[in-house]
C-alpha cells in the first residue's frame, strides 16, 4: 500500500481538532487513507442505504450506535449529522480526533461545515497520487505514459486500463454527481462542454466563446464551471492580482484535477497519440501545475498559486508562493534547454524588483543552476 504525503499533516491535525474533514475527488483515496491511519475508529459508510436512512430518520440513535472515535465516510449524503456532531463536540471540549469525515462535494460540505462546525473541524483536501508518491520505477516512464495513465489510486492499485477507468469515472460522475449538484437539462451540451474544456487546458477562460460553441448562455457556462470545480473535476488558476502598473488579464486558466481524465475526454486512445496532439503542451503543463497544487495541499497549506500575463503578452506560467514573494516558474514540454525559455522569468523579476530565483521545469536531462533560475526536470521538482 502506497503511503500519502498528506499523512503527516492529517495525523498532526487529528491531535489538534475534534473533527477532521477530508474532501477531494471521488476515488482519490480518502477512505483508504482514513481507515489506514485511524485503525481504532469505527468505520461507517454513508453510501450504505440502511445506514443513511438511519442517520436521516433517527440521528440520535445513529450517534449512540456509532460513538467516537468514528470515521463517517461520504458525509455529504447526510449533512444533517453535522449539527449532532457539533453538539457532541461542544459537550466534550477536550476531544481530539473523535470524528474523521470524508466527502466528495466541495461546495455542499463547505457550506454545511460553515454553518455547523466552524472552528471545530480542520479541512484537508486529498487529490489523486502525486508523482513522488508513486516511486521511481513508475515515474521514470516517459511523460506520455504518465499523462495518459494519470494518477488515480485505483488505476495503480488494481492495474485497471486507463480508458476503461476514466470512461467509468466519467459516466459515474455525470450520472450521479451532476444530478445531485445541479439539474442539467441538456446532457449532450454538458458533455460537449467538458470535452471543449479538455482541449483548452492551460488557456484563459473565454466564457462567450464557450457559450457560442456549446449553445448556451455565458452565465450558464459560469455555473457549469462552478459545478465542475465543486465536484473536483477542474480547478482554476487565478491571474496574479498585484498591480505593477500594467493592465493584467482578469480571466482564470482551467486545469483538470486528473490529467488522465482530460486525455479521455479528448479521445486519446494511447500514449503514442499524445505528443502529436495539439493539446499536448497544455496537458504537460496541467500535469506539472497540479503537482504544484498537490505539494501545497498535502502540507495543509492554501494553494496560493497564480499565473501572470499582461496586455503586452508578457507571461509566466506559474507563480509559486515563497514567504511574502513568489517563485516565477516557466513550464516547457521540450526535452532541450534553451536560454529563451527564461524570458518570462527575467521579465517578472525585473517588474517585481525581486531577487527570488525562478525555475524552468521541462523534460530535459540537463539540470543546472543559473543566476536567475533553476533548471529542473519535472520529475525532480516536488519529490
Amino acid at each position: 500500500m502506497l503511503s500519502r504525503k498528506i499523512e503527516k499533516e492529517l495525523k498532526t491535525t487529528a491531535k489538534e481538532y475534534p473533527v477532521v474533514t477530508i474532501i477531494g475527488p471521488r476515488q482519490s483515496g480518502k477512505t483508504t487513507l482514513a481507515r489506514n491511519l485511524f485503525h481504532d475508529h469505527t468505520y461507517v459508510n454513508l453510501e450504505n442505504p440502511e445506514l443513511r436512512s438511519l442517520a436521516l430518520e433517527d440521528p440520535k440513535t445513529f450517534m449512540l450506535r456509532y460513538p467516537i472515535p468514528v470515521i463517517l465516510d461520504e458525509i455529504q449524503n447526510v449533512p444533517e449529522l453535522l449539527s449532532w456532531i457539533q453538539v457532541a463536540v461542544d459537550e466534550n471540549p477536550d476531544m481530539t480526533g473523535g470524528y474523521i469525515l470524508t466527502g466528495s462535494h466541495q461546495l455542499q460540505l463547505r457550506e454545511a461545515i460553515t454553518q455547523s462546525l466552524a472552528g471545530r473541524t480542520a479541512l484537508l483536501e486529498l487529490f489523486p497520487f502525486a508523482l513522488g508518491e508513486l516511486g521511481e520505477e513508475y515515474t521514470l516512464k516517459d511523460r506520455e505514459t504518465l499523462i495518459f495513465n494519470g494518477f488515480m489510486p485505483r488505476l495503480h492499485d488494481k492495474n485497471i486500463r486507463p480508458r476503461r477507468l476514466y470512461r467509468d469515472y466519467f459516466q459515474t460522475y455525470v450520472e450521479r454527481d451532476v444530478r445531485k449538484l445541479m439539474a442539467i437539462e441538456n446532457q449532450q451540451a454538458f458533455e460537449l462542454f467538458l470535452k471543449l474544456l479538455a482541449g483548452r487546458v492551460g488557456h484563459e477562460v473565454n466564457y462567450s466563446s464557450l457559450a457560442g460553441q456549446v449553445g448556451i448562455s455565458a452565465p450558464q457556462i459560469k455555473k457549469w464551471l462552478s459545478l465542475l470545480e465543486a465536484s473536483f473535476i477542474i480547478f482554476k488558476l487565478p491571474p496574479f492580482f498585484k498591480n505593477y502598473g500594467k493592465r493584467l488579464t482578469k480571466s482564470p486558466k482551467i486545469y483538470f484535477v486528473e490529467v488522465g481524465l482530460a486525455c479521455y475526454l479528448l479521445g486519446i486512445d494511447n500514449p503514442g497519440q499524445l505528443e502529436r496532439d495539439p493539446a499536448f503542451g497544455g496537458l504537460f503543463e496541467n500535469m506539472v501545475i497540479v503537482e504544484a497544487y498537490k505539494s501545497r495541499i498535502n502540507e495543509g497549506l492554501e494553494p496560493r498559486l497564480y499565473f501572470y500575463r499582461d496586455r503586452y503578452q508578457n507571461e509566466v506560467d506559474l507563480l509559486y508562493p515563497s514567504g511574502s514573494s513568489f517563485i516565477p516558474i516557466e513550464i516547457k514540454s521540450s526535452r532541450i534547454y534553451r536560454n529563451e525559455f527564461l524570458k518570462g522569468i527575467r521579465y517578472f523579476q525585473k517588474l517585481s524588483r525581486s531577487s527570488q530565483p525562478g525555475m524552468l521545469i521541462y523534460d530535459g536531462e540537463l539540470e543546472i543552476e543559473k543566476e536567475e533560475a533553476f533548471v529542473k526536470n519535472f520529475r525532480n521538482v516536488w519529490p
